[in-house]
């Protein structure tokens, strides 16, 4: 399973970006799929996710200001940031919980980060 991630960028502070994912490669079917991101020093963290049938849960930092939808048809995810903070800089990586074909198993997949910068 590939991820390619698209949608980064230099914004400042109080724009949006908006970041896709596409999920691509011998798929039988997604569970979870989210973005996580990790700021400079610090560990990687939760942005937003949703199982495949559920409602997405959002990190309390991005509540209210970020967005994530989902097409399970097309395999892809995308991350609506709206009145974006410095404090939002950081590399965002895609994940997804995955099944391939021929496997009973979900495991997790990366895809390779895409850099959001915010100036204040």
């Amino acid at each position: 399973v590939q991820l390619q991630a698209s949608g980064g960028g230099l914004v400042q502070a109080g724009g949006s970006l908006r970041l896709s994912c596409a999920a691509s490669g011998s798929i039988f079917s997604i569970g979870t799929m989210g973005w996580y991101r990790q700021a400079p020093g610090k560990q990687r963290e939760l942005v937003a996710i949703t199982s495949s049938g559920g409602n997405a849960i959002y990190a309390d930092s991005v509540e209210g200001r970020f967005t994530l939808s989902r097409d399970k048809a097309k395999n892809t995810v995308a991350l609506q940031m709206n009145s974006l903070k410095a404090e939002d800089t950081a590399v965002y990586y895609c994940k997804a919980g995955a099944k391939t074909t021929g496997r009973d198993w979900y495991r997790d997949y990366w895809g390779p980060g895409t850099q959001v910068t915010v100036s204040s």
